[in-house]
């Protein structure tokens, strides 16, 4: 049962002022057993201040590293203090706190999984973005399916669950440009089990996307890239029941 774990809600945010304390207040009142740690990554506005003020913990960069570097510094929070679920939630108001409860009934049904992610596009009330950023990511959901073997219908997402063996992966090893597409891959290489569930999200609440229309092209092209690099990467396999890699690699 969640109640006798110790759970963890991080929340990376870069000049995200105009949502970031909604959010943790959010989580504290749908989330209450999880703890809250917003990582800020290098803001220049008061994002740090408003999270403190709104009751979290508050892990601070000096610059700006991006979304990769911000959540893996909640990966190595989660380790370092021995946490047993970790979940990721945008500081945008994109994720909405009280659809956690569905990740922990799906990793709590099925203790054989890793990371339970929540998709926008399985869920009744779709989510309508930008054209060029939704064909971006059937495109990655197409082919990670192929390449994993199992639907992903959306690889982009950032609501995510992971459990101890997941944190320990990530903390260690996670990829830090656009990375929710490669760390699906990620997953695959060391055997870790993904599974999808329907949750609603929203449009930005504010702050500015990283991903703007203009460069959603530029991005597709990036993100295929390092896809295919990543099959290339012979990474150490974390075997089941074990928290650290091993020695033997595994490739696809």
């Amino acid at each position: 049962m969640i109640l006798e774990r110790s759970c963890l809600a991080v929340v990376p945010a870069y000049n995200e002022a105009a949502t970031v304390g909604g959010v943790v207040r959010a989580l504290q009142e749908h989330a209450p057993a999880f703890d809250v740690v917003v990582v800020d990554d290098g803001s220049t506005d008061e994002t740090a201040t408003l999270a403190a003020a709104s009751g979290a913990s508050v892990l601070r960069h000096p610059f700006n590293l991006g979304i990769g570097g911000a959540v893996q510094s909640g990966f190595k929070f989660a380790l370092e203090n021995g946490y047993d679920y970790m979940v990721q939630v945008d500081a945008d108001r994109q994720h909405d706190p009280a659809e956690i409860g569905k990740l922990v009934r799906a990793m709590e049904t099925d203790p054989a999984l890793d990371v339970v992610c929540g998709s926008r596009f399985l869920a009744r009330l779709r989510y309508y973005g930008p054209i060029s950023r939704r064909a971006g990511i059937h495109v990655f959901a197409f082919l990670l399916s192929h390449l994993v073997g199992q639907r992903v219908t959306d690889p982009t997402s950032g609501f995510r669950l992971y459990n101890r063996r997941a944190i320990a992966l990530f903390a260690r090893d996670y990829p830090h440009d656009y990375p929710e597409v490669e760390a699906v891959l990620v997953l695959h290489h060391h055997r870790l089990r993904m599974r999808e569930v329907a949750v609603r999200m929203f449009q930005r609440g504010g702050g500015q996307s990283s991903i703007r229309s203009g460069k959603s092209v530029y991005y597709t092209v990036k993100v295929l890239l390092a896809i295919f690099v990543g099959l290339g990467r012979r990474r150490p396999v974390v075997e089941p029941g074990d928290g650290a890699p091993v020695s033997a690699t595994h490739g696809i």
